[in-house]
């Protein structure tokens, strides 16, 4: 039977402390920025880099020529990371304008598309209405006081309704009519007024800017 052994407690050695972290220096920050698909994060760092550029160049006053000649190294590491963050940020926004024509575009096509959808369901309910009136119109005439008719797989039932149609308007009296009253805020005398300089309560005017892809 085997036998175990006890380890003294002196023999057991604690585990090496980590060595801390050295804080980010601006070189260390420019050089260490990792570039993303996200036009978001591309956004990100390149406000991350200008503030690493403007770090850097303010370390640039010191007197040492060795700091200098280093800081000149990392200044020059961080322009040419900024050149291409510039550049991965133009190509993301070119594809990000490319997208966004083209969901456009299917926007409008779809639109035409519902449009011709629409114009061929008109179509189709009045044909429908069309072969309903001659089936009603041939089965009437044969059987004039019929109020429902059934076939094989299909019923034709009728109901009666009534509806008041209104032959001349102006011949009612004032008391069989209904009177509705509107408004609305003239918007565009509004505009005038503030341009002007008026105060208008409840008002204001608001300047929007719009873009446009080309």
């Amino acid at each position: 039977m085997a036998v175990l052994t006890p380890i003294p407690a002196a023999s057991i050695e604690a585990p090496a402390p980590a060595p801390a972290a050295a804080a980010p220096t601006a070189s260390g920050l420019a050089c260490s920025l990792q570039r993303s698909g996200s036009l978001w994060q591309l956004g990100i760092e390149a406000q991350e880099l200008t503030s690493a550029i403007g770090l850097l160049a303010d370390q640039l006053e010191t007197d040492g020529d060795d700091t200098r000649a280093q800081v000149l190294g990392e200044l020059e590491a961080a322009l040419l990371a900024e050149e291409g963050n510039k550049a991965a940020l133009a190509a993301k926004a070119d594809a990000t304008c490319w997208v966004i024509e083209h969901l456009r575009g299917q926007a409008a096509y779809r639109q035409q598309q519902a449009k011709r959808l629409t114009d061929l369901a008109r179509r189709d309910a009045g044909r429908a209405d069309a072969l309903e009136e001659s089936l009603v119109f041939v089965l009437t005439q044969l059987q004039p006081s019929s109020t429902r008719f059934s076939f094989p797989n299909h019923e034709l039932s009728s109901r009666k309704s009534s509806a008041v149609v209104i032959d001349d308007e102006e011949a009612l009296d004032p008391a069989w009519l209904t009177v509705k009253t509107t408004s609305q805020p003239d918007k565009a005398a509004i505009k005038e007024a503030i341009k002007a300089g008026r105060q208008i309560p409840g008002a204001q005017l608001l300047s929007r800017r719009t873009w446009r892809i080309h």
